[in-house]
């Protein structure tokens, strides 16, 4: 069964998926799939993406034979899912990719946001790498995944509701005026282009965002310039988290971009990257339970900015 079903009580869509429940988990470390010779890579490569082999979300996804009845209403479940691979190098993740691995893996997320973005029933690219078993990841081969989403889910219309009033009222991109104010006691590294942080407002307890220092809305708008300084903050900030607890960081990494075939936002929505790792400390997870859960109200249990100050301290060779 593959379909979308709405959920009134909450105003956002559901993807009901049974294919997920197939998705292989890598059962020994000579048999991962996207390794040269696996199952869905057979030949060489250097780095490279293709349509997930067990989708939530499909091009051509079955019909829906579904009339609404009272509250239940149902939608075909019509998207893209990718999956990429960063490497063929199955012993290494971003932390130690060399820089001009990264650089192509930038490129690579520029190309299929562009090319994603043509489809007309494509409302949002999510760009986003669960690493760790504690996310949820079932394949350690360094890889993340492209969503093409047919609408807007709910969290990314809560940002841009947010973004949007903040700049009705401030007549400034909320971002933009985060960078304006932002101290030396929250940042975890800066280059010319880009700011790594603990935010403020940190949910996570080792919470790192990445903000342009430009108002761009979508990767799409990044120069030569920053495409290369964006490479180099995402390899020092998970090197910064791999050298934290000398552990292999789990996080989940996701990047925020402006809605396409929709309302222009690109005036207020500054795009941005969300790194939410569930550590609290070497050997603790943060749970999101209950009240996490049901009612999105995080509680940290460590200073933004004492994890700030761990991660800047942290030093890491590029």
């Amino acid at each position: 069964m593959m379909e979308l079903r709405y959920n009134p009580l909450t105003d956002e869509w559901v993807i009901v998926s049974a294919a997920t429940q197939k998705r292989p988990v890598q059962p020994s470390k000579t048999e991962c799939p996207i390794c040269v010779g696996g199952l869905e890579l057979p030949e060489e490569y250097d780095l490279v993406t293709f349509e997930n082999r067990y989708p939530s979300l499909k091009k051509d996804p079955p019909p829906v034979d579904w009339k609404d009845k009272g509250p239940f209403r149902k939608e075909e479940s019509r998207g893209i899912c990718e999956v990429v691979v960063y490497t063929s190098d199955h012993n290494t993740a971003l932390p130690g990719m060399p820089l001009k691995q990264i650089e192509k893996l930038v490129e690579m997320w520029v190309d299929r946001t562009r090319d994603l973005s043509q489809h007309d029933f494509v409302k949002y690219i999510f760009i986003f790498e669960n690493r760790g078993k504690e996310v949820g990841a079932s394949l350690p081969h360094p890889h993340g995944q492209i969503y093409a989403f047919p609408f807007l889910p709910k969290r990314i219309e809560v940002k841009i509701d947010a973004m949007r009033n903040w700049y009705e009222e401030e007549r400034k991109c909320p971002i933009c005026e985060v960078l304006e104010s932002e101290g030396e006691e929250r940042k975890v590294y800066e280059t010319e282009h880009f700011l790594a942080l603990v935010p403020f407002y940190a949910r996570f307890p080792y919470e790192v965002h990445i903000y342009p220092k430009r108002h761009v809305s979508t990767l799409l708008e990044f120069s030569k310039e920053e495409k290369k300084e964006f490479a180099k903050v995402l390899k020092v900030v998970t090197a910064k988290y791999d050298k934290l607890f000398d552990q292999e960081f789990p996080y989940m990494m996701m990047f925020f971009q402006a809605p396409f075939n929709e309302e222009d936002v690109s005036h207020f929505f500054h795009f941005h990257v969300e790194f939410n790792p569930p550590k609290r400390d070497r050997d603790k997870l943060k749970w999101m339970a209950s009240v996490e859960t049901g009612t999105w109200t995080f509680i940290n249990p460590v200073v933004p900015e004492e994890a700030a100050r761990q991660l800047r301290e942290t030093e890491v060779e590029i």
